[in-house]
């Protein structure tokens, strides 16, 4: 979208959003931020390896479009005011974009320019744009700022909107930053021509960042996230009022790598801030916001947070085997299942334990004991068992206020003295700041103590990535050593490798998680296998890079080759169904329908056998692009790619 976000779906036919449904308690609004970065990031890394010519040519194409969602984030001031009502729904613009939809197809519901025709933008302003609006949100030392109506990665902590900051989508946008900087510095181009209201917005920010002081406190944070939020709320009005004006200016690369430059170094700044006493890093923070000053609060430890910190790129290998050591020590590991759990377990509080307000905060305030002297139930009650409790009515501190409101003018001196003293007991004795939704509050669905095995998978492919960064820069064999041990345990623990007894149905199929005391629950296509796949690729040992395939085995285990021959079923690119015959030492997967084997050597070469009966014998592991591009574009001139692999 203009403001930087995405649609609730994207399918074949065009893009949805979401509607408040006046029949429908559980329909809402909202951006749900986060994955737009980390799958954004990783389509465009694995684009810019099998052709890596075409993103240069897409920065400065005029070829993008913006969907037109019918959202508008309201102004800095009504953010501050109510973070977790932040968007407008423009119901007048929902039905007229849905019916030129009709009348037009997917394109009826794009962003048009001012002479009607769909607004066009470069692949440079596209990255550049929620690049900006997630940094727009940066609070130091606590992350991205949650605050467009809908949580991020795991709705099961929803309760974080608008009160919460995600580490999470911080270590990727560090990610983002750093390659969306390596590819324009060996871009040829000096200058990007970008829309004017995206220059304004780039330039005020960079301003912002420029002037940060990374050791700021309490009061200079506050100044900065207003500073920048206002920047970015003048972006958006800019773009409501009346969309992209159509003129343009010149912003040098040099410039954009510089800003770049600056804000990594304050995310970094930040992930140091966020590590743990026991290695682990946060997730979520809370953050506090105050007229004059932003406070931040810390969470328990997450199983996302390790994920997200491994993924960022900004460890070294020593401190990523201290996460994975430190998480494999701490309260996340679950021996039984021997995976990782979301969050620690933990026992909740009885029903008759809660809403007790110890005699301690009771003390604190002179109104709180003439309300109970005089027999007044309004605010607090005193039981049988001489307990004191709020007004059982109450379900937010809103309604605690609206009741204070109400009281007797008798105590109307008490309570303006006292009014802040009475909401912080209320806060000490409910702690809604730290609710996080079902995460805290239930013991199954991703709720406490439950395996998410989505995220484990996450955690896999993160394990993976650092193992194949040691290898690659040939490190020390022990520390290689010590990645693999960790890799091979995390796979251990996913479901396809445990006895139906323990996983609790067929280990093959996907489901969503395993709650304490029960086998896995909610079958179904879940996401962890798109995880699992590129997983398994890093183990086969399949790379591209610079638009070539080279095989890089390493993490492959020898137990995976054939003890026996073997035939390999597969179909080819004429939709035949084919045979290979394998020989013992060998395996055999496909690449684009295209086989490749491999065999067990004493040397290491690669045999392409052509359509045409012909062959071609190239040393070593990496196959020339003129191959590659021919397999990625399934031209059906190669039979198959045989690889002979070091015993």
């Amino acid at each position: 979208t203009m403001d930087g976000y995405n649609p609730y779906r994207i399918f074949d036919s065009g893009f949805d959003w979401e509607e408040i449904d006046a029949e429908d308690p559980f329909s809402g609004i909202g951006y749900w931020g986060d994955h737009q970065i980390v799958y954004l990031l990783r389509l465009i890394e694995t684009q810019h390896a099998h052709e890596p010519e075409l993103l240069n040519k897409w920065l400065d194409e005029r070829a993008f479009v913006f969907a037109n969602v019918p959202y508008r984030i309201k102004s800095l001031e009504a953010i501050l005011d109510n973070p977790q009502s932040t968007i407008i729904f423009d119901a007048d613009l929902s039905a007229k974009l849905r019916i030129q939809a009709q009348k037009e197809g997917s394109d009826g519901a794009l962003l048009r320019a001012a002479d009607a025709s769909i607004q066009k933008a470069s692949l440079t302003e596209k990255l550049l744009i929620p690049a900006l609006v997630k940094l727009s949100n940066f609070v130091p030392g606590g992350g991205v700022w949650m605050n467009t109506e809908r949580p991020e990665w795991n709705d099961a902590n929803n309760a974080l909107v608008g009160n919460g900051v995600s580490m999470v989508t911080l270590y990727y946008l560090r990610r983002f930053l750093s390659f969306f900087k390596n590819v324009l510095e060996k871009n040829s181009s000096s200058s990007f021509e970008i829309s004017t209201e995206l220059f304004h917005f780039f330039e005020k920010l960079n301003t912002s960042f420029s002037a940060l002081d990374l050791n700021l406190n309490h009061k200079d944070r506050k100044r900065f996230v207003d500073g920048i939020g206002e920047v970015a709320a003048e972006y958006r009005d800019r773009i409501y009022t009346s969309y992209f004006s159509g003129t343009k200016e010149s912003l040098d690369k040099s410039r954009i790598i510089q800003f770049f430059e600056i804000a990594i170094n304050a995310l970094e700044k930040t992930i140091e801030t966020n590590k743990r006493e026991d290695g682990l890093y946060h997730a979520y923070n809370l953050v506090n916001l105050g007229d004059q000053e932003i406070t931040i609060d810390r969470l328990s430890e997450m199983l996302e947070g390790q994920v997200g910190v491994l993924s960022s790129g900004y460890l070294s290998e020593e401190e990523s085997l201290s996460v994975l050591d430190s998480l494999k020590d701490s309260d996340l590991f679950w021996d039984d299942q021997y995976s990782y759990i979301l969050y620690p377990n933990k026992e909740l509080l009885g029903f008759l334990d809660k809403n007790i307000i110890p005699e301690k905060e009771f003390n604190r305030s002179s109104l709180l004991h003439e309300l109970v002297k005089d027999g007044n139930n309004q605010i607090i009650e005193k039981d049988i068992n001489a307990k004191y409790h709020f007004n059982g009515l109450f379900h937010n501190a809103g309604s605690l206020q609206d009741e204070l409101e109400k009281l007797p003018e008798k105590y109307q001196s008490l309570l303006k003295e006292e009014k802040d003293i009475i909401l912080d007991i209320f806060e000490h004795v409910f702690d809604h700041k730290s609710f996080t939704g079902r995460s805290g509050t239930f013991y199954g669905y991703e709720g406490l103590g439950s395996i998410y095995w989505h995220m484990v998978s996450k955690l896999l492919l993160a394990s993976a990535e650092v193992t194949q960064k040691s290898i690659s820069n040939k490190s020390d064999s022990k520390i290689i050593g010590r990645f693999f041990d960790h890799y091979f345990e995390i796979n251990e623990g996913i479901g396809v490798n445990k006895s139906p007894e323990l996983y609790g149905a067929f280990p093959t199929d996907p489901y969503s998680h395993t709650p304490r005391g029960r086998g896995v629950q909610q079958p179904g296509m879940t996401g962890q296998v798109k995880e699992d796949i590129v997983s398994r690729f890093y183990e086969l040992g399949f790379f591209v890079n610079e638009g070539k395939i080279t095989f890089e085995p390493t993490l492959l285990r020898k137990t995976e080759f054939m003890s026996e021959e073997k035939s390999f079923k597969f179909v080819n690119l004429d939709h035949d169904i084919n045979y290979l015959e394998l020989p013992i030492n060998s395996l055999a997967y496909t690449i684009c329908q295209v086989p490749i084997i491999y065999s067990l050597s004493d040397r290491e070469d690669i045999k392409i056998s052509y359509k045409d009966n012909t062959e071609k014998l190239i040393n070593g592991h990496e196959l020339d692009i003129e191959s590659s591009q021919s397999i990625f574009n399934r031209t059906n001139l190669i039979n198959a790619i045989y690889v002979n692999v070091m015993k």
